[in-house]
């Protein structure tokens, strides 16, 4: 692992749109990917819980992005629920990155070509600190989840799936 400042060159013209240049001496890169939630944890040496997934969904065709600790699952039907919409599905590969100008697996929570309705489950205020994609599937950063929500614009929901 090294800490690297060469994040994703939309990523990082996020950053500094946001005011957020410091965060870039955050961003850790990996030399084996990061695409899911359990390699991203392991990487890191953090809960799984810990992650900040960035998942796309289209809600009657309109992508959503939704952001869920890495620990749990999305339940699509409380998000139609939250969203009122017809139908929720998760989106294909084509449409999350001509949405977000990122590949599956490197989302970031902000930083996205288009702006999209954002959804924060509430399990991700359980952690002081969570980490998140950067752009590509090997780089992560550290964030307060209250922090994080808000530069993406989020709305705080309970959008996970409950176990029985």
């Amino acid at each position: 692992m090294t800490t690297d400042s060469e994040a994703h060159p939309l990523f990082a013209e996020a950053l500094t749109t946001l005011g957020l240049d410091g965060l870039r001496a955050e961003i850790r890169r990996f030399p084996d990917a990061t695409r899911t939630a359990a390699e991203a944890a392991a990487a890191i040496g953090c809960e799984l819980s810990q992650i900040c997934k960035s998942l796309i969904f289209a809600a009657d065709g309109v992508p959503v992005l939704v952001l869920m600790d890495g620990a749990s699952r999305v339940d699509v039907e409380r998000v139609r629920q939250e969203l009122g919409a017809g139908k929720v599905t998760r989106a294909k590969a084509d449409v999350v990155r001509e949405t977000t100008g990122y590949a599956i697996g490197g989302v970031p929570p902000f930083g996205h070509r288009t702006r999209t309705r954002v959804l924060a489950d509430r399990s991700l205020l359980d952690h002081d600190v969570v980490w998140a994609a950067a752009g590509t599937p090997y780089t992560v950063f550290p964030m307060e989840p209250k922090t994080l929500i808000a530069h993406a614009g989020g709305t705080l929901v309970d959008v996970r799936e409950q176990s029985q």
